[in-house]
């Protein structure tokens, strides 16, 4: 089977690693880009939501991709429904981990809780990080991202992770035919994950609900189990994958 792991805000394609192993080892062939605007060193923190999913589209012809599973995290979740509109008939099945599904017109920053808007355009605006660039603080990493982690796990993968464009976080997607694709979709639900808090913005039952039918694969831990459970993630994307 072939893999495209899309990573979400704040990662690159290199920090799936512990998860693409076993699943190599296991036998599949596994993908992981690095989108426009992510990674580290002197990239263009400006670019908005089409420039990311184009820099997939160009990873997935360039490797003459087809017949794959297509699996997106969190921000991820936005890429891969565009991707299914730009190349239906390529994909396999459709994987979201904890991921954003949004309707036509929707951001990910308008299906988030408002303080996250206002924290986030605070930092955009203090320049830290640079022009058009922004990075979750650390105390909110640790305690609604990395919440079942160990204080030293928290503070290593904070370091790996990088700044985020929040353009591709506030930019509206059209999505016009997303909704009438009939490409078999999955939705992996970590159990302890507050990125998005218990309630109204919760993501379960609120994303998976708009998929239709749809395989839920449910396993324990929070938002950010490839770095603190990635064995085990590694099964359930085998079994959210699978026919």
């Amino acid at each position: 089977m072939k893999i495209v792991l899309v990573h979400g805000a704040w990662h690159d394609g290199t920090l799936w690693q512990e998860v693409a192993d076993p699943l190599r080892a296991a036998g599949h062939e596994v993908h992981t880009p690095t989108l426009a605007g992510n990674g580290p060193g002197d990239v263009d923190r400006m670019i908005g939501h089409a420039e990311a999913v184009q820099s997939a589209v160009d990873y997935l012809n360039q490797n003459e991709l087809s017949d794959f599973v297509l699996l997106g995290h969190s921000y991820g979740g936005s890429i891969i429904s565009k991707l299914a509109e730009a190349m239906p008939d390529r994909i396999r099945r459709l994987v979201y981990w904890n991921a954003f599904v949004l309707m036509d017109g929707e951001s990910v920053e308008s299906v988030s809780p408002p303080p996250y808007k206002d924290m986030m355009d605070g930092i955009v605006a203090s320049g830290a990080y640079g022009p058009g660039a922004v990075k979750l603080p650390f105390p909110v990493w640790r305690e609604a991202f990395m919440n079942d982690a160990s204080l030293e796990l928290a503070q290593k993968s904070y370091e790996m992770t990088t700044p985020h464009p929040l353009k591709t976080l506030t930019d509206r997607l059209e999505l016009k035919t997303f909704y009438d694709l009939q490409i078999p979709r999955s939705y992996i639900n970590c159990t302890e994950d507050i990125a998005m808090p218990p309630g109204d913005f919760a993501w379960v039952p609120r994303f998976p609900a708009r998929l239709g039918l749809c395989r839920l694969v449910q396993m324990p831990g929070g938002h950010e189990v490839c770095f603190t459970n990635p064995g085990l993630l590694a099964e359930k994307i085998i079994e959210a994958a699978r026919d």
